[in-house]
Order: C-alpha cells, then sequence, then structure tokens
C-alpha cells in the first residue's frame, strides 16, 4: 500500500460529501456554527456587562434547558409527522429570526436582561426541534455503512465551532461589539437555509405496526418512549453515554482546577482558556484522524471501548491535578493532554451511538430517538455540573475529577457484565429497524 493510500485510511472518511446535498448541508454548517458560537459568547458576556451577577449569566444554563427538554421531545414527535424538510424551513427561519433579534436589541441598546433571557429560550426551542429533524434525515441521504463518518464530520466541525468561536468572539467583542456579532451570526445562518431549501422533499416512512406519529402530542412522545424500552441495544446506547457524562465531565471544576491547580488568575487566564478548549480540540482531533471509524463492524464494543477511554482519561486527569502543586508546568500538559484524548474518545463515542439510532431503527421514530438524544445530550453534562460541583466542596476538584472518571470505568463495566448484547452488537445486522429487543 502506498502512502497516500495509507494517509487516507487515517484521515476522515470523505466519501459522504460525494452526496450533494450533505455537502451543502455540511458546507453551509461550517459557516453556520462559528456564528452560532459567536452568539453562544454574547449572550452570557451581555448580561453580565448589564447585571454585573454571575448568578443573573447562570439563568441562560436554565432558560436554555428547559426549551432543549420540552422540544427536544416535541420537535423529534413533529419530526416524524410531517415533511422533515418543511420543518427544516420552518425551524431555521426561526433561527435566522431569533438571532436578527438578538441584534435589533443590542442596536438599540435595550440592555434589558428578560429580553436576551426570553430571545434566548425562544432560539433553543427552534434549535430543540430543528437538530433532531436534521439528523434524522442522514439515512435517507446516505447508505447506512456511511453514518459513522457522516457524524464524525458533523461532529468535527461543532467542535471546530466550539473552539473558533468564543476564541474569535472573547476578542471581537471589545472591538465590534454585541450587536454586530448578532448580525454575523443571522448573516451566516442563510447558507444553512439555503442548503436545506435545496432538499428533496422527505415525508416520514410509513411502517405499519411500529410507533407511528399519528399526531406530534404527549401520545407520540409517548409511543417513542416505548418503543425505546422495548429495544435494549437502543435504551443502553443512552444509558452508557449518562455514564460517561454524568460521572465523566468535569467542566464546571475547570475555574477552580485553573486557578488553584495551575495559578491561574481568579477571573480567568490561560490555564483556563486551555482547559475549556482541550476536549473540542480532541475531538477535532480524533475527526481528522477518523478514517478508522468506518471499517469497524462492531459498534457495541467501539462505543464502550470509548467510553472507557474516556473514564481513564478523567481519571489521570484527576492524577494530574492533585499532583500541579508538585509539577505544576508539566502536570498542565498532562491534564492538557488527556482532554484532547477524552475529546477523541468522545467524538468516537458519540458517532457510533449516532449511526446506531440512525441505522438500526425504523423511520417512523428516528425523529423523536433524536429528540430523546437532544435531551440526553444536553442534560447529561448540566446533571454532571452539579454533581462535580458539589463533590469537589467535600472531597476537592482532583478527588472529584478522578473519582468520576474510575466511576466510569466501573460503570462501563457493570454494563459489559449485565447487558453482553450491547457490547456484541453490530449496526450491519440490524440495519433496517430490524433490531433485537
Amino acid at each position: 500500500m502506498g502512502f497516500w493510500s495509507r494517509l487516507r485510511t487515517v484521515l476522515a472518511d470523505t466519501r459522504p460529501l460525494a452526496q450533494p446535498d450533505f455537502r451543502r448541508l455540511w458546507t453551509a454548517n461550517i459557516v453556520t456554527v462559528i456564528g452560532a458560537q459567536l452568539t453562544v459568547v454574547a449572550v452570557p458576556a451581555q448580561i453580565y456587562s448589564i447585571t454585573g451577577s454571575s448568578g443573573m449569566v447562570g439563568l441562560t444554563g436554565l432558560f436554555g434547558l428547559v426549551p432543549l427538554v420540552v422540544f427536544g421531545l416535541w420537535g423529534g414527535a413533529l419530526a416524524d409527522h410531517v415533511d422533515r424538510r418543511t420543518l427544516l424551513e420552518i425551524t431555521t427561519i426561526g433561527l435566522v429570526v431569533t438571532s436578527g433579534l438578538f441584534a435589533v436589541q443590542a442596536f438599540l441598546q435595550w440592555d434589558n436582561v428578560w429580553v436576551l433571557l426570553g430571545l434566548f429560550a425562544l432560539q433553543q426551542a427552534f434549535f430543540a426541534v430543528n437538530q433532531p429533524t436534521r439528523t434524522a434525515i442522514l439515512p435517507k441521504l446516505l447508505p447506512v455503512e456511511q453514518l459513522p463518518a457522516a457524524n464524525a464530520l458533523n461532529m468535527t466541525v461543532f467542535s471546530a465551532g466550539a473552539i473558533a468561536g468564543p476564541l474569535v468572539g472573547g476578542a471581537l467583542i471589545p472591538v465590534l461589539g454585541y450587536a454586530w456579532l448578532y448580525l454575523v451570526d443571522t448573516v451566516t445562518l442563510f447558507a444553512t437555509l439555503y442548503a436545506v431549501y435545496r432538499l428533496p422533499r422527505m415525508p416520514v416512512a410509513t411502517a405499519p405496526g411500529q410507533a407511528r406519529a399519528r399526531t406530534p402530542g404527549l401520545r407520540a412522545v409517548w409511543d417513542g418512549l416505548v418503543y425505546l424500552s422495548a429495544h435494549k441495544i437502543l435504551l443502553m446506547s443512552f444509558v452508557v453515554d449518562l455514564i460517561a457524562m454524568v460521572f465523566g465531565m468535569p467542566r464546571a471544576l475547570f475555574p477552580q482546577i485553573a486557578h488553584e491547580s495551575f495559578g491561574g488568575p481568579a477571573e480567568g487566564g490561560l490555564a483556563f482558556a486551555l482547559l475549556f478548549a482541550g476536549i473540542p480540540a480532541g475531538a477535532v482531533l480524533g475527526g481528522v484522524l477518523g478514517g478508522w471509524v468506518s471499517r469497524v463492524k462492531r459498534e457495541g464494543l467501539a462505543i464502550m471501548w470509548a467510553i472507557a477511554v474516556w473514564g481513564g482519561a478523567m481519571a489521570v486527569l484527576g492524577v494530574a491535578v492533585g499532583l500541579a502543586p508538585v509539577a505544576g508546568g508539566l502536570m498542565l500538559g498532562l491534564a492538557l493532554a488527556m482532554l484532547v484524548v477524552g475529546g477523541a474518545a468522545d467524538m468516537a463515542s458519540a458517532a457510533f451511538r449516532q449511526s446506531l439510532l440512525l441505522g438500526a431503527t425504523d423511520d417512523a421514530v428516528r425523529g423523536r430517538l433524536q429528540g430523546v438524544f437532544i435531551v440526553v445530550v444536553a442534560g447529561g453534562p448540566r446533571i454532571a455540573d452539579m454533581l462535580h460541583g458539589g463533590a469537589a466542596e467535600l472531597v476537592g476538584p482532583a478527588v472529584a475529577t478522578g473519582g468520576g472518571g474510575l466511576l466510569v470505568l466501573v460503570g462501563i463495566a457493570l454494563v459489559a457484565l449485565l447487558h453482553p448484547r450491547f457490547h456484541r452488537f453490530r449496526l450491519a445486522d440490524a440495519h433496517g429497524g430490524n433490531l433485537p429487543g
């Protein structure tokens, strides 16, 4: 095998980009994600500039989580009821409008924190419907064997935006002000709107005997949850993610770790920025070097190993934090390396779990399961913030971080013992909804 052939097996699998509709969505997302991250930075910064209160900034978590949970579940049911292209058009327009309203209030200098929080909640509601719908269309665009590669490509773009957006936004706020950042977000969303407009019509496939959403209400949401509970492979994909995130996500401790362990200033500093950038940087690196994901044949085992690597990395991170007073610079390097390793492992886990949900379920329930996915992805780290914060008060950030990583390893070991069918799962054997209970 020649050098270029070997290199192609290491680098990201770009075959999904040969499909024109996927390529347009993915390319538009490069621009849109960075614009969206500018708003992610600008909203809390503007609230703090108005109130001077970190408590008021913390309300963005509540105003963001509630719409994500409610509309994530309901939006998934809606995505199983109406033409998905139409739903994407409506919600993308909603995102454009809310982003434009952010710009308007900033240009007019209203300086009203409740207007900001209300717009943020509305934006998150549109996002919570848009995201499950966008993901649910992938099996209509791509063959099942390309789903892991497509999910890895999508996550790489999102993670790159999570690095670039805050860095660019933080630097530009003093130069341009909040209004122009919101306006940039508004303009970039038109790229996604164009890509959505070019999609073909995407009605939900009829599947007799399956949990088809007849009406997008509570009964449809409940039917989707019943479907999930009846298919243990799918259910365990959410359980293992919750194990990884609830016990192993120490981001709430990064400010304290940066200040107390690595000597950064209380208000932030370089160590603080590097810690927050570590996980998304690892996800980008894992995506760029993710050519191997398309060659994996036992997706269940791959998920288990990826989460085990994540837990191990967080356990070593705890050791680095604990030894920082003795060897600060060296331990900061080790801590960042573990965050990068963890981010790459999390990217792989998410790509395989998303592929399982897309490729192994019937089209009539894909939207609702993607809604549950959004709730788990959004809710798990927020639960982790509370648990890690409380644990650090009792045992310190090093033990809370390292102990959380060890609990991830224990949890994954228990899943392997109690549910062996999950780590034996192969997507090729379950395509089209032919999934064991």
